[in-house]
C-alpha cells in the first residue's frame, strides 16, 4: 500500500512550479492518505546530484519503507552528463543501472518489486518547456497582447543545441526587457497554467509523469 511518493527534482524553481500546477492531485492524493511530497536535489551540480546521488536515496528508503515511492526527474538538458544520453529512454536506462547495481551491493538478496518502486521521468529539455506549453500565461507574464509563437511545436521538440527550452525562456524575457527568474517566474505562469492544457502540449514526458500520479489517486 503506497502512502507516500518522494519525487526529486533539480531545483528550487522546479519544486515550487510542480507544487503549483499540481496542486489539485496532490490535495486529492492526501485526501486518500498519499502524501505526495517534491524535494530539490542534494548540492552541487544539479543534475549530476539527482543521477548520482538520488540512487541510492532510493535504495535506502525503498528498502526501508514498504509504503514508499521514490521518483526522480531530472532535466534531459544538457546531453550526455554521468553516462552517453540523447533521449529519455537513454536517461532512464542509465539512471535504473545506477539504481540496480546499488541495491545489488547494499542488499543481494533485495525483491525485484522494488523495482517497481523507483520512477523516473524527466523533463524535456528542461522545466522551461512547460512554460512554452502554457504560451497564453506565459503572455500574460510578459505583455497585454499574446506573444508570437518562435519555439518549437510541439514544445517538447526543442533540442540540445543552444535551443532547449530554458535559453529559449531566456531570451523572450531579455526580447521584452525582462530578467527571467526560475524561482519566481516559471511558478507564477505554471501555478496559472490548466494542467489538462500542459499536459496536452506536453505528451512525450510530461504527461506521463502526470499520469503516474493521477493512477494513485
Amino acid at each position: 500500500m503506497i502512502d507516500k511518493v518522494i519525487i526529486y527534482v533539480e531545483g528550487p524553481g522546479d519544486k515550487l512550479s510542480m507544487e503549483l500546477l499540481l496542486e489539485t492531485i496532490i490535495q486529492k492524493a492526501a485526501s486518500n492518505g498519499i502524501a505526495i511530497t517534491f524535494h530539490e536535489a542534494p548540492r552541487g551540480d544539479k543534475k549530476k546530484s539527482l543521477i548520482e546521488k538520488i540512487p541510492k536515496k532510493a535504495a535506502n528508503i525503498l528498502l526501508n519503507d514498504n509504503g514508499s515511492v521514490v521518483a526522480v526527474i531530472p532535466d534531459l538538458h544538457p546531453k550526455d552528463k554521468v553516462f552517453p544520453h540523447k533521449t529519455y529512454q537513454e536517461l532512464s536506462i542509465g539512471i535504473f543501472d545506477i539504481f540496480k547495481k546499488i541495491l545489488i551491493k547494499k542488499h543481494p538478496s533485495h525483491d525485484k518489486r522494488l523495482y517497481q518502486r523507483f520512477k523516473i521521468f524527466c523533463f524535456k529539455h528542461d522545466l522551461e518547456a512547460l512554460l512554452l506549453a502554457a504560451h497564453e500565461q506565459l503572455s500574460v507574464r510578459l505583455t497585454s497582447d499574446l506573444i508570437p509563437v518562435t519555439w518549437c511545436i510541439p514544445v517538447e521538440d526543442q533540442n540540445h543545441n543552444g535551443n532547449h527550452p530554458k535559453k529559449i525562456i531566456e531570451n523572450l524575457f531579455k526580447s521584452y526587457g525582462q530578467f527571467y527568474k526560475d524561482t519566481y517566474d516559471a511558478p507564477i505562469i505554471l501555478g496559472n497554467a490548466p494542467l489538462k492544457t500542459i499536459t496536452t502540449r506536453c505528451p512525450e514526458c510530461f504527461k506521463p509523469f502526470v499520469d503516474y500520479l493521477e493512477s494513485l489517486c
